[in-house]
């Protein structure tokens, strides 16, 4: 766990106490599902290690994640006093008391559509089988509660699933598998295809086959401002429009539109489930702001990227050439960076966006994600 500023505490502190006259909802768990925005080593347990650059400015060394530090799931973890989350497939120092992390890197909404072929609703399954054998496994300890005390204490109690919160942040490589296979045209064409496939599984998480009551989504974030997706769009596109920051504005015009009817859909599936929370929540503004501020916020051009680079050829970081090299090595201080590689953020970025949507001030309806029982 790391140790905090005084400012970082005391926003901590409000956001788990609540503010007055609204407690926290006192969520035992956190569930998180989700792609490379989100994974906290699932994508390195199941092919290859994320390796060095990667995970140097937090962990001191390879950590599962897409930046040189935490990910914005981690610091929702940290907000609620939790350990940082398990990845769902890693066997090493698992713990599975306060939740569990099904997020993938290079997973999409559509598995179809990106670059794991994983799908969103087959992280969903994931989760049933977990939450199937861990109750089994913790039912079957309970028999001598002494002995098997240690074991017990790694794992979710049973009763616990319909209280935690679940947090689903996806979509990102839907936009970069089609922009990479076909036109933008024919990528707008599939968003209310996309918006279907996300709502469909949170509508099963709320019926009572998976008791999972309340649920946070993040909306798609600024996708035309990514350093890399800029600059590939830009070889297709030569002419494409930048905004005054630098962005793509018709990949961020077709992103808004995304976020547009899963705003709407998440409207209507609240209104179906009524026993139910469910909490839209505007990633979007929180990064694009991040970026429309950066010089006051203390970092470089934000259309510039810390580790690897994009030239001719994009190298990707802890890239190594035929000899074993490194040539995707990072720059000196990653703080001064919004994006770690041209497609993931920093750790000092990530910090920054997750106080921004913590507080509820992005959230629709506006209540914390300590609150978010209380729709």
């Amino acid at each position: 766990m790391a140790i905090w500023g005084l400012g970082t505490l005391l926003f901590a502190l409000i956001l788990v106490g609540g503010v007055a006259g609204h407690p926290s909802c006192g969520f035992p768990a956190i569930y998180s599902f989700g792609d490379n925005n989100s994974d906290t080593g699932e994508h390195a347990a199941m092919f290859a290690d994320v390796g060095l650059p990667n995970g140097q400015t937090f962990f001191h060394g390879p950590s599962g994640r897409y930046s040189d530090g935490r990910v914005i799931i981690d610091f929702i973890a940290e907000a609620f006093g939790f350990p940082f989350l398990s990845a769902y497939l890693d066997s090493y120092k698992t713990n599975y008391r306060h939740g569990a992390n099904f997020a993938l890197g290079g997973s999409a909404i559509r598995g179809e559509h990106g670059f794991s072929h994983t799908s969103f609703l087959q992280q969903v399954f994931q989760f049933a089988q977990f939450k199937t054998r861990t109750t089994a496994l913790f039912n079957k300890l309970g028999s001598d509660a002494a002995k098997n005390q240690s074991a017990k204490s790694i794992l979710p109690r049973p009763e616990e699933f319909r209280k935690s919160l679940f947090i689903i942040d996806i979509g990102q490589n839907d936009f970069a598998f089609d922009l990479q296979h076909t036109s933008l045209e024919d990528t707008r064409k599939q968003i209310p295809e996309m918006v279907k496939s996300l709502v469909e599984p949170i509508s099963m998480f709320l019926n009572g086959r998976y008791e999972a009551r309340h649920s946070v989504i993040h909306n798609i974030g600024p996708f035309g401002c990514l350093p890399y997706h800029i600059k590939s769009y830009q070889k297709k596109n030569s002419t494409c429009a930048l905004d005054q920051y630098g962005c793509v504005k018709e990949l961020n015009e077709a992103v808004q539109e995304f976020n547009r009817q899963l705003k709407l859909k998440i409207a209507e599936a609240r209104k179906a489930n009524p026993n139910a929370t469910i909490t839209y929540v505007d990633v979007y503004s929180a990064k694009y702001n991040l970026i429309s501020n950066a010089k006051n916020l203390g970092f470089e051009d934000p259309m510039k990227f810390c580790c690897g680079s994009y030239n001719d050829q994009y190298v990707r970081c802890g890239e190594q050439d035929s000899n074993g090299k490194l040539i995707g090595t990072a720059c000196n201080d990653p703080s001064k960076y919004i994006s770690w590689d041209g497609i993931h953020y920093t750790d000092a970025a990530n910090k920054l966006v997750a106080k921004r949507i913590l507080n509820g001030s992005l959230s629709d309806p506006p209540v914390s994600y300590a609150e978010a029982c209380r729709i």
